[in-house]
């Protein structure tokens, strides 16, 4: 972990409330895909997590939700603006999965991780497939993304708007290896209740340092009680107490 003041390069509307956010600095504590930043916004105590989407080495983007106060301040932020943040928190993916083919699961703007690993496994010599889940055509970003990847996308929204009608356990393949998913906590219940292969699932807690030290985002799992911004946010399937 090491603090950074980033530059603003990009801050996009990209779907119903979603942005994009590019920042330029040092990304040299990003080690793994799934990891998050805690940025400072002026005005507010707490930092806000962000999970990282993916990363070079001048440059870091975030995907983001308008869903408060603060992540509606940073909407409003333009390129060539500072910002503080602390880089390369949590424990991420881990890229070296048994298995040829895994599946990529995310919900809503629990998709963002899964991009960024994407990439790493495809450098990696295997073969991911993504079922993004979302609400309506509104909502849906990124497909085009992993598509330019060459990955086989698949788009599930509630509503029927686009693509598959319902959830994202509506719409998976019939063969994969092992499973990564990050999305709500009835989502990834619900993906688990209906594949038993191995894998790996990112866990959303409200924290409050971010690094470990208060313990405010604690869960109870088969090993004990592990926090989520420091053990996690990804942990294995098999750990997990749903």
């Amino acid at each position: 972990m090491i603090e950074v003041t980033y530059t603003i390069a990009e801050n996009a509307l990209i779907a119903s409330g979603v942005y994009r956010l590019r920042l330029e600095g040092d990304t040299s504590a990003i080690t793994a895909p799934g990891q998050f930043l805690d940025l400072r916004l002026p005005g507010f105590f707490l930092r806000r997590p962000i999970s990282i989407c993916d990363w070079d080495e001048k440059s870091v983007t975030l995907l983001y939700k308008v869903v408060g106060g603060g992540t509606d301040w940073l909407s409003r932020c333009t390129p060539g603006q500072a910002l503080d943040a602390l880089s390369g928190l949590g424990n991420g993916f881990d890229v070296a999965t048994r298995g040829e083919t895994t599946l990529l699961a995310g919900g809503g703007i629990g998709v963002a991780p899964l991009f960024g690993l994407a990439k790493r496994l495809l450098a990696a010599g295997k073969t991911p497939v993504a079922v993004l889940g979302f609400n309506t055509a509104e909502d849906v970003f990124y497909e085009n993304e992993f598509k330019a990847l060459g990955v086989q996308t698949v788009i599930a929204t509630a509503d029927g708007s686009r693509g598959t009608r319902g959830f994202v356990i509506d719409a998976l393949p019939e063969r994969f290896d092992t499973v990564c998913a990050c999305g709500p906590m009835p989502m990834l219940k619900a993906l688990c209740a209906k594949t038993d292969k191995p894998g790996q699932i990112s866990l959303e807690a409200r924290m409050g340092c971010g690094f470990g030290a208060c313990m405010g985002c604690t869960i109870d799992t088969v090993n004990g009680p592990k926090r989520v911004c420091r053990e996690g946010p990804v942990f294995r399937r098999d750990e997990i107490k749903w």
